[in-house]
């Protein structure tokens, strides 16, 4: 029935684009947009258009802002001395649940991955590096992509580029299982990967 009406079709397409969404679940979401009243609806598109029009990327660590600094490069007591490198915005809001990582972070945007097309040059590499080369102050590099083959590899080449600036670069340790989101990952698995990092 829904495939004949073409604007509800369209609607769940669109839903169907979202990550881990399926076919039916977007069906389901399209329809519960139906049972919204007029002003729920449009306080769901404005929500989406306003989200999109004001969140940025950080231009110190290129996390995500609605902001001119992120909160945690506008926050003062934050040691900058220690940056936190993640694979995306959704790892720093894992570790800032944690509430004992004290550092500022850098997000990559993603990870080396020559299968996808994704090569150095298309993450936030060069950045982290002109962080580090403007900033005499910084005294540790905690590289926490995830622990998978990807992850591991990007580790491995920025640790490769930053040695040779002094910088102690370190690598989270247990509590992590090899093949694990840091997403996913609860409070007490990320403090003890953090308290158990080691050098790379």
């Amino acid at each position: 029935m829904a495939e004949y009406i073409e604007s509800l079709q369209r609607l769940s397409e669109q839903f169907g684009r979202l990550p881990g969404v399926g076919r039916k679940s977007a069906m389901r979401m399209a329809y519960a947009v139906l049972e919204l009243t007029d002003e729920e609806a449009l306080d769901f598109s404005k929500a989406i258009t306003d989200a999109k029009e004001k969140i940025h990327l950080c231009p110190v660590c290129k996390n995500l802002t609605d902001r001119e600094l992120c909160p945690v490069c506008s926050d003062v007591s934050r040691d900058r001395g220690v940056i936190c490198v993640v694979e995306d915005p959704k790892d720093v809001a894992a570790f800032e649940k944690v509430r004992e990582f004290n550092g500022v972070y850098h997000v990559l945007h993603g990870v080396i991955s020559p299968v996808n097309g994704v090569t150095p040059d298309k993450l936030y590499i060069r950045e982290l590096l002109e962080r580090i080369g403007a900033d005499d102050g910084i005294r540790e590099i905690i590289v926490a992509t995830n622990p998978n083959v990807e992850g591991e590899a990007t580790a491995m080449y920025i640790s490769k580029l930053i040695r040779p600036l002094g910088v102690k670069v370190t690598r989270l340790a247990y509590g992590m299982p090899v093949g694990g989101d840091l997403e996913y990952a609860d409070e007490v698995t990320l403090f003890r990967a953090l308290q158990g990092r080691r050098d790379v």
